[in-house]
């Protein structure tokens, strides 16, 4: 599989490239394959932080095509993350589906990077996403430690609701379906999100339209700060 323009740019913006192997494979539900990597020395040459992820590149008769994941459980001290692939059609799921434990794939690590403030720290924490995102927002809740959260997850299908989060008594999680093309999630949100933003850290990630329009409440609408909103789209509804 011969790389693409896209790896030439990522490799000169200071892209590392790493080759995972697949160590085992698990059906999540109907619509979630679920895969045990060894990152060949990514975590040990990279570090973990919230919300990490990834660019795998993937052989589309012959062309390159990359696709971010995050990690899940990252463990340092074995080299091993498990990666979650929706089952929807496309050369990634296809892939996953047919992944067999020593099969390897490409990663390339550029662009990740992310820490929530410590000065000050937050003191409730407005995480909005779905399952897209979920394991993203998981490794938030884990590294937050007693910090409240308030957590609103889109499911398109009902199955989705069988990821779990990594909720808490002090988390609060609701799940919102995909009505009106992702209008129901922004109204929720927007509706129920308090005004008073002191001491709040907001994280959106969900789809893109979806996220504009949240991120633009919180900082239009609410005057959230530039250091207390982290947004970024996890996918673009077609």
């Amino acid at each position: 599989m011969k790389r693409n323009w896209e790896a030439l740019v990522l490799k000169a913006m200071g892209g590392r490239d790493f080759r995972l192997t697949v160590l085992e494979s698990e059906s999540v539900n109907a619509r979630y394959q679920r895969l045990l990597v060894d990152g060949g020395g990514l975590l040990e040459a990279c570090g973990v932080h919230p919300t990490m992820w990834v660019r795998l590149w993937f052989d589309n008769a012959g062309k390159a095509h990359q696709r971010a994941y995050t990690l899940v459980d990252p463990d340092p001290d074995t080299g091993r993350f498990h990666l979650e692939f929706a089952l929807h059609d496309g050369v990634a799921a296809r892939w996953a589906t047919g992944a067999r434990p020593g099969d390897t794939i490409d990663a390339t690590v550029q662009g990740t990077g992310f820490a929530l403030p410590d000065d000050p720290a937050p003191r409730h924490l407005y995480l909005v996403g779905d399952a897209a995102s979920l394991p993203a927002v998981n490794s938030l809740l884990d590294h937050a430690g007693d910090v409240p959260a308030t957590v609103w997850l889109e499911y398109a299908h009902d199955d989705e609701q069988a990821l779990t989060p990594r909720a808490r008594g002090h988390h609060k999680v609701m799940w919102v379906p995909r009505q009106d093309g992702g209008q129901y999630l922004v109204d929720t949100v927007c509706a129920a999100i308090p005004p008073d933003t002191e001491g709040a850290y907001y994280w959106v990630a969900c789809e893109a339209g979806s996220n504009r329009s949240i991120a633009r409440h919180l900082r239009r609408g609410l005057g959230a700060g530039k250091q207390q909103v982290s947004s970024l789209a996890y996918w673009t509804a077609r």
